[in-house]
């Protein structure tokens, strides 16, 4: 089950890619990022998260979108064939890239 939803994944960063001016992705690139992703997403975000609580609160969840894209940013540096061109693209990638996977029903969350 865990390798559909990888694969899912890169089929959903293959198609955000392509529909984000800036963002460029290899199909070898997209299954690298799915994983890359998925490993920020299980042991870098919580921290994070905990740690810009407060400004979290104070801008009613809005800063998570930022973290979202600078962890994009950041897995463009590590992922080689995947380049995105800035933060405004980087950011748009998040957010398209959340709707797709939610629209495909892909989460990163543990299953029972």
């Amino acid at each position: 089950m865990k390798l559909l939803h990888w694969f899912i994944s890169a089929i959903a960063i293959v198609i955000t890619a392509y529909l984000i001016p800036g963002v460029m992705v290899t199909p070898i690139g997209a299954l690298v990022l799915a994983v890359v992703l998925g490993l920020i997403n299980v042991f870098i975000k919580p921290i994070v998260f905990l740690l810009t609580l407060p400004l979290n609160i104070l801008t009613l969840g809005i800063f998570s979108l930022i973290i979202n894209a600078l962890f994009v940013m950041l897995a463009s540096y590590v992922v080689p064939g995947f380049a995105v061109s800035g933060f405004w693209p980087a950011f748009w990638f998040a957010i398209i890239f959340s709707l797709i996977n939610a629209l495909f029903g892909v989460s990163y969350k543990e299953e029972n």
